[in-house]
């Protein structure tokens, strides 16, 4: 198995090189966007539920706004920012605008480099088919100047070599295609979880009016 992967890469040219340092640097941006994305959504899991929810539904919103404010969490930064309207005897609309100013400022933050998987995966196909146009081109003018009993069987072995660069950049480009996609849902998961988080902070606030002044 080994020796048909070296072979068929060494068989593919130059553009087979290019193609494989796209494909590297995609699953690098993977891997750190997976890791990043599972830490916030177990730390903001544990922030709102252990930490800022059971003191807001006990009307301590001092308690919860200092909770928010040492928390690492992202959503510690949604839930301060409303938090710090709602003292302050701001509106409803107030406080709803302060939880979307909160979510907007952790989002670039939870998109960052997802999106470069996608022209990644782009870039990898471009580079196969550029790699192939190429091979075939030399392929074509090698033959042109070979013994005529020789070029059906150089054309065919050139075309082979040429279409490996093709099948390269397509192996590459699909995993990059399917963990884009993959990081896009887990990215919107977390941003529901974040909208769903802002929902029960109004609820409890509707419920609780009295505490503000507390």
């Amino acid at each position: 198995m080994l020796d048909t992967i070296v072979r068929f890469f060494q068989q593919g040219g130059p553009f087979m090189y290019p193609i494989a340092l796209v494909l590297l640097l995609g699953l690098a941006i993977s891997i750190e966007r997976f890791v990043y994305l599972a830490r916030v959504r177990n730390r903001n899991r544990r922030a709102f539920d252990q930490g800022i929810l059971p003191l807001m539904q006990k009307g301590d919103y001092r308690g919860a706004l200092k909770a928010a404010n040492h928390s690492a969490a992202a959503i510690g930064t949604m839930i301060s920012a409303g938090l710090g309207r709602l003292l302050n005897n701001h509106s409803r609309e107030d406080i709803e605008y302060a939880l979307e100013e909160g979510l907007m400022e952790v989002l670039p933050r939870l998109e960052k480099r997802t999106q470069y998987l996608a022209t990644l995966a782009n870039v990898s196909t471009l580079l196969g088919l550029l790699g192939t146009i190429i091979g075939l081109i030399a392929a074509f003018t090698a033959v042109a100047n070979a013994d005529p009993a020789e070029k059906a069987s150089l054309l065919s072995q050139s075309i082979s070599v040429a279409m490996n660069t093709t099948a390269f950049g397509l192996m590459s480009a699909i995993p990059l295609l399917l963990f884009h996609a993959w990081l896009q849902t887990r990215t919107n998961e977390i941003v529901d979880s974040f909208e769903m988080a802002g929902v029960k902070f109004l609820n409890i606030v509707a419920e609780q009016p009295a505490a503000r002044t507390e």
